[in-house]
């Protein structure tokens, strides 16, 4: 693996640099070095390393590592299911993934301090350059920012704590993945807009006899202390090794779960779920870590002079179920695309095309998404809809189609059908009317 001290004596010029080897930045990597281009991919941390999220892939992220030849190895390492197990007020189901056009009716779970590595490594192979260890302290000659874009940079001053190194690593592209916190993007001029969902979440690890399970298990009408339904869900993924991951996630419209503890929440589940999963402080295997959710592509602008912002540090995540691997892939190779036509054409103005592309591909999912959460975030209405739908199967075999994002542009099928009605329904009533009708102000991040 190479240092940083490698680059400081020669001081490359690469096609592009990326802060953050998560989901969308070994993404980027992968698909601009197989391109053939040069890229430099810095990561602060050392592989393996922990992450908090759920490990669970859908299809959609599946299918994303199969387009890199990463599912084989995935496939060794994690733990292959077919569906959801649903729970909500009373009922249950089990719903396979549906048969798709692009992406297969399976998924696997790997935890991330598995995943994350491998995708890296990939990039690496295909003449990326991978730095770990190695945390990005600054922009490189930052530029203002017109009004509705990020600043630009030359690139930016990275530090090595094993060694000591500092160092400049410059760049004709800068693409930003440092995740949720993204201190980078801030840096840039990267805001959220307090008007739309932010989610959060906390899991742990524990041990279970049901670890190989062919399904993923979620909870619709996760309660607090005092029996109330709080809005979000809960979650026991099999890992297929031993452990499961149990967490909860809560979804927020201006501060729906400000007061909520988090941790209590937890335990509350927990002690729900105990008897059926064998959870309790013998089999728990880790102290619970969480952090927020980005959703909606609430975090922006995401094009600057030379700059882009991808994934969770872009607000990618899915707000209908908390996704954020597959959109973390699927902006990254966005990006990786984008970037790679405007060296072609020596024509950094191209980059306004990655937001087009964005908002071709998420935009009107994602305004019918935070349509919903808002709904839903009134416990009543999450009541009625789930409440009911849970005994129609029919029902909600097609919301998981629209949930999941994998309706099918070759046909009309009722989940095709649903998901137009609901983005009828959203073009009609604006959001902030929503905003009105549930008494919000906005949020704090």
């Amino acid at each position: 693996m190479p240092q940083l001290a490698d680059l400081s004596s020669t001081t490359p010029l690469f096609d592009a640099v990326i802060i953050g080897a998560g989901p969308s930045g070994a993404a980027s990597a992968y698909w601009l070095a197989e391109a053939g281009w040069s890229v430099c991919l810095i990561e602060k941390k050392e592989f393996p390393r922990e992450k908090t999220c759920g490990d669970g892939l859908t299809p959609r992220s599946v299918h994303q590592l199969a387009q890199m030849g990463l599912e084989p190895v995935v496939a060794a390492h994690g733990h292959r299911y077919h569906g959801l197990r649903a729970f909500g007020f009373g009922a249950s189901l089990e719903m396979n993934w549906p048969d798709h056009a692009v992406f297969p009716n399976y998924g696997y779970t790997i935890t991330r301090f598995n995943l994350d590595g491998l995708v890296a490594s990939e990039a690496a192979a295909r003449g990326a350059t991978v730095l770990t260890g190695v945390e990005v302290v600054g922009l490189l000659e930052a530029t203002d920012a017109p009004d509705g874009h990020l600043r630009g940079a030359a690139g930016v001053v990275a530090y090595e704590k094993a060694t000591g190194t500092r160092a400049e690593v410059r760049a004709r592209y800068v693409i930003v993945a440092d995740g949720q916190n993204s201190r980078l993007g801030r840096e840039l001029g990267v805001t959220r807009n307090r008007q739309w969902p932010m989610g959060m979440a906390l899991r742990g690890y524990y041990s279970s006899d049901r670890h190989a399970e062919p399904w993923i298990e979620s909870h619709l009408d996760i309660r607090d202390p005092n029996g109330e339904v709080v809005p979000g869900y809960g979650w026991i993924f099999p890992l297929g090794d031993g452990r499961v991951n149990v967490g909860v996630g809560l979804l927020s419209t201006a501060g729906a779960w400000k007061g909520v503890n988090t941790t209590k929440l937890q335990e509350y589940f927990v002690s729900q779920t105990a008897a059926a999963w064998g959870l309790n402080e013998t089999t728990r295997l880790s102290v619970p870590t969480g952090g927020r959710l980005p959703m909606g592509l609430a975090r922006g602008p995401h094009t600057g002079a030379n700059t882009l912002v991808v994934g969770d540090a872009g607000g990618s995540i899915n707000p209908f179920n908390g996704e954020g691997i597959a959109y973390g892939y699927e902006t990254g190779r966005l990006a990786a695309g984008v970037v790679a036509e405007a060296l072609l054409a020596d024509e950094p103005g191209h980059l306004v095309v990655y937001g087009e592309r964005l908002e071709a591909a998420y935009g009107e999912y994602y305004k019918v998404a935070r349509a919903f959460v808002r709904l839903i975030s009134e416990p009543k209405i999450l009541a009625a809809c789930v409440g009911v739908g849970m005994r129609i199967e029919p029902v909600m075999r097609e919301v998981l189609v629209v949930m999941a994002n994998l309706m099918r542009n070759d046909e009309r099928g009722p989940g095709e059908l649903a998901y137009r009605a609901l983005a009828r329904i959203a073009d009609v009533v604006p959001e902030r009317a929503y905003s009105l009708l549930l008494g919000e102000h906005g949020t704090e991040d």
